[in-house]
């Protein structure tokens, strides 16, 4: 799994994860969302475009990395799923849990606000 951040604003990232995401790798998707976490990021958004399988131990990441947003009173958004990633979502019933959007700039522009607008 190999993960990239991007920070538009101060309070907006966008964190692409490519590769495998699984017992082997979860740990290191949790850490990322946790460093985003630390730096101020209001609205994270995970762009899963590249990631050709996730397993249980990659969705309890997500969750984790959830709950770790939700407990700062930021959030966390998933785009760019696949239909292995949206079927799993689904089975698991997290389509009800993440805010799910088509692309990353329709999920940061739903997102908080950079700072620059009146």
């Amino acid at each position: 799994m190999d993960l990239k951040l991007e920070q538009p604003s101060p309070q907006q990232a966008v964190l692409y994860v490519s590769g495998r995401v699984d017992a082997q790798s979860s740990d290191g998707l949790k850490q990322a969302i946790k460093e985003a976490a630390e730096r101020s990021v209001m609205h994270l958004v995970v762009n899963l475009q590249a990631v050709n399988v996730i397993d249980s131990s990659g969705l309890s990441a997500l969750v984790s990395g959830y709950k770790v947003m939700h407990e700062r009173g930021g959030q966390l958004a998933l785009t760019g799923l696949g239909e292995q990633i949206k079927v799993a979502l689904e089975l698991t019933r997290l389509n009800r849990v993440f805010p799910i959007y088509d692309d990353t700039a329709d999920a940061l522009a739903a997102g908080v606000p950079d700072g620059n607008e009146p």
